[in-house]
């Protein structure tokens, strides 16, 4: 069985049943609807925003359509179609469509430069790609450049250098052969973060996007009354993984295109949903305004939200103590994984050991983890080592990059890069990406146990900690602090509150900036290196 059955099994089991919805709270409601099958919905009683839901049949309808398109267009078994879409109702269809020719799938950075873009194009090898409005320039950039890719563009006013989806959707049938497609087919390419240079394209097969359903479904219980809001880009792992758990259960999801509080909390509240799947950052901004009073838990319909679980990027043990005091009966979940590990699950925290908050937790349903040293043995419990992982939904390899694979696939073994260590219950504990270990006169630092202590302290809204260059200790440890809006808050404040840590521990510069964060949540340190003058730092030591 593959995700694509899953699909067919939905619009034949449930066809009346609504499957997805799209809110964008910013778009009058006046938009014009593309695909003439999506209908405008403004239920009476709700806030005035744009929205549009399509059921079970309808979704597996639009597959159809853009797998006969894709066929007539001679993609088939093995070809490889990009896309490049902001989130959209739109999206899910057209990934589905993909998988149904037996091509694979390329799903695409929304943040890509233009040079980005090409280059990925190139190590994947696409021979086309649909992409939206908001990427005309970019596309046009490099159009010219890329002619072995055709280039189809989904939305209102198609520039001339790409044929137009919605006229090519209307040619289309809406009904297609059943699947015959196999688990240990080749299904899809995502790529890497791209945090040290261009990104590494992540080949995984079929049975890499069923276990990843299958491993939500068990971790989360999604059962058909579930309704999942689904915020971060669909083009990463994370927040399609989290979804396929709807798509197993046959369940509702929202895809809000919004990350303010009040719209996150409108659309909770009026969509009934049972399970969020939050980033850091979004997080934090709502216990901010619970905190401020800006934002009233009595002012919406939250009772039946049952789950909230944070993924993508450690989770400060503080800010999952507060969420619980303004939520004491909601479950919490942290889940922890990789694109080549084709995204969370692989260790997860369970709801049953809230307990354990700090802990990335034990491992995941169907995975096996061990912590190694550099020699692939196992290291001591409470010793730290890099993080290995073992599981169905462990990549193929880095497509067009042996040397790259070599280096992260040991056997059966996935090395993750994250320096972690067990407990004597058997939980995991993330220490720290291990090319941002910062050394200071011979003693290990680990960035992300300094940012958990200091995320602690009330005024700090975020925090990152590097390494700077130091003549006589080779490194120090830098803290870039962003405070909570508004606040009285010094550097010498925050001196004082880190008298807490054991003095090597402390940060010896504080500086307080914004705290740069990716469209997934991650921090984006590579960024903070350069700007603060660590980049050649980093590079000697990669070197060495």
């Amino acid at each position: 069985m593959t995700i694509v059955h899953l699909l067919e099994r939905n619009a034949r089991e449930w066809p009346d049943d609504s499957a997805l919805v799209e809110i964008n709270p910013d778009q009058p409601e006046t938009r014009k609807v593309t695909w003439h099958e999506f209908e405008l919905v403004e239920p009476s009683g709700r806030s005035r925003h744009y929205r549009r839901e399509i059921t079970w049949a309808v979704f597996n309808e639009k597959a159809n359509r853009v797998a006969n398109m894709l066929q007539s267009h001679g993609i088939g078994p093995g070809s490889k179609v990009a896309i490049l879409l902001m989130n959209c109702i739109d999206w899910l269809p057209i990934y589905f469509g993909i998988l149904k020719t037996g091509a694979l799938a390329v799903p695409m950075n929304f943040r890509y430069a233009a040079n980005e873009i090409e280059y990925c194009l190139n190590l994947s090898e696409s021979s086309m790609m649909i992409f939206g409005p908001e990427f005309i320039g970019r596309v046009e950039e490099i159009a010219e450049s890329i002619p072995q890719v055709s280039l189809v563009y989904l939305g209102a006013g198609c520039p001339t250098f790409a044929d137009d989806l919605n006229e090519l959707m209307n040619e289309s049938s809406s009904a297609f052969p059943p699947c015959q497609l196999q688990e240990d087919d080749d299904a899809a390419i995502y790529f890497s973060s791209g945090t040290t240079g261009f990104p590494k394209a992540i080949l995984h097969k079929h049975r890499s996007l069923i276990h990843s359903a299958r491993v939500e479904q068990v971790h989360h219980g999604q059962t058909k009354e579930d309704c999942f809001l689904c915020i971060p880009p669909l083009y990463h792992t994370g927040a399609k993984m989290h979804w396929f758990g709807s798509l197993i259960s046959g369940g509702r999801a929202v895809i809000l295109k919004g990350t303010r509080p009040e719209t996150i909390f409108k659309a909770v509240s009026e969509e009934h949903c049972t399970i969020v799947w939050l980033l850091v950052p979004w997080a934090q901004d709502i216990l901010t305004a619970l905190d401020s009073g800006e934002l009233r838990i009595a002012d919406y319909q939250l009772s039946q939200w049952r789950l909230m679980h944070i993924g993508a990027q450690p989770v400060p043990q503080s800010l999952i103590h507060r969420w619980l005091k303004y939520f004491p009966n909601h479950q919490y979940d942290t889940n922890y994984g990789l694109s080549e590990s084709i995204g969370p699950g692989a260790v997860h925290l369970g709801v049953e050991n809230v307990h354990k908050v700090g802990a990335i937790g034990i491992p995941g349903y169907g995975w096996e983890v061990k912590i190694v040293d550099g020699n692939m043995k196992e290291v001591p419990q409470g010793s730290v080592g890099e993080l290995a992982l073992k599981g169905p939904g462990v990549m193929v390899c880095y497509y067009n990059n042996p040397q790259a694979t070599a280096d992260t696939l040991k056997g059966d073994w996935l090395l993750t890069g994250d320096m972690a260590r067990m407990d004597e219950d058997g939980f995991i504990y993330l220490v720290d990406r291990k090319k941002d270990v910062v050394i200071t006169g011979g003693e290990n630092l680990y960035p992300v146990e300094i940012e958990n202590f200091m995320a602690a302290f009330k005024p700090i809204k975020d925090v990152a900690v590097i390494g700077l260059p130091d003549p006589r200790l080779g490194e120090i440890a830098a803290a870039i602090v962003e405070l909570v809006p508004g606040v009285d808050c010094t550097e010498a404040d925050i001196n004082e509150y880190c008298l807490g840590l054991p003095r090597y521990k402390r940060p010896r510069k504080i500086i307080l900036a914004p705290v740069p964060r990716n469209a997934t949540g991650k921090i984006e340190k590579p960024k903070l290196r350069k700007m603060y003058g660590a980049e050649g730092l980093v590079d000697s030591q990669n070197k060495s």
